[in-house]
């Protein structure tokens, strides 16, 4: 008689329908445990598109198509070029991004207490993400990436802590725990995720739904004033006017740093030594 494995060490149960609660457990549990292990309080989030390049790479990029000459000026190559001049003028958000994280990170290593505070976590991947992870290690701290497994992208960036490299199939999940730990979100210019991302956290802030007090930071005037604009959703009465003061905005590292720093100093600073283990967010009662 053929020996039947153990169900919880048995592949066809666990990929199947049937197990997918277990699964979604799963990637609660085991982030949880590495969290706990690596002594990681909570995080400052950094959100923005995965397109944007190191200033470095862009204009290598640029300096590439430009020694393919004139002789070949076709539309499409004047296409190309019109796109690669955008992406060097694109690649400051990524230089800013690394060295906010830099900054936030330096002064997150000065604190007391065995707890690692305030670490940079991103999604994981290139652009926004990896500057915000390149940041804080080049500082000298844990960086977290929480990446999502989907089939053709996208690949975990090299600057993610030993250990803080994760990997999600359920986004629901992924969500979960950019939320869960989070004292700050930082959103440079992205597109549709950077904004469902930033607009779930402001849902749970207008809803008071978290157990701390968070604060948005919304980066690069430039980029986001002639797309996003709540003023007109007050107006109307859909949202609150104290609702657009939900967020504030910056346009240097060195202001959003000091928003950073006024309100972690003054929310999650002023209380009583934290436990051993990570003091996770609690759902307001």
């Amino acid at each position: 008689m053929t020996q039947q494995p153990l169900a919880y060490l048995f592949p066809e149960f666990l990929e199947s329908a049937e197990a997918r609660p277990i699964r979604i457990l799963a990637e609660y549990l085991e982030p949880l445990r590495r969290f706990k292990e690596q002594r990681i309080q909570d995080t400052v989030v950094f959100f923005g598109s995965a397109r944007v390049d190191s200033r470095e790479r862009a204009t290598r990029a640029l300096r590439m198509l430009r020694s393919r000459g004139v002789e070949i000026a076709d539309e499409h190559y004047q296409g190309e070029l019109t796109r690669s001049r955008k992406a060097v003028e694109w690649a400051r958000y990524y230089e800013e991004a690394r060295e906010l994280a830099r900054l936030l990170t330096s002064w997150s290593r000065t604190l007391p207490g065995e707890n690692h505070r305030f670490v940079v976590t991103s999604g994981g991947g290139p652009g926004i993400m990896e500057a915000a992870n390149r940041g804080a290690r080049e500082a000298g701290g844990k960086t977290i990436g929480l990446n999502i497994r989907l089939p053709y992208e996208q690949g975990a960036n090299p600057y993610i802590t030993d250990g803080l490299h994760f990997e999600f199939h359920y986004f629901f999940m992924r969500k979960f725990w950019f939320a869960y730990l989070a004292k700050a979100l930082v959103v440079f210019p992205g597109g549709f995720g950077t904004l469902d991302e930033m607009f779930e956290l402001l849902t749970l802030m207008q809803t008071e739904k978290l157990g701390e007090k968070i604060q948005i930071i919304l980066y690069g005037s430039e980029y986001w004033d002639p797309i996003l604009n709540l003023e007109p959703m007050a107006e109307w009465g859909a949202i609150a006017p104290d609702d657009c003061r939900l967020i504030k905005r910056a346009d240097s590292p060195e202001v959003a740093f000091k928003l950073l720093k006024d309100h972690l100093s003054e929310h999650h600073l002023q209380k009583a030594p934290p436990k051993k283990t990570p003091q996770l967010a609690r759902t307001r009662s």
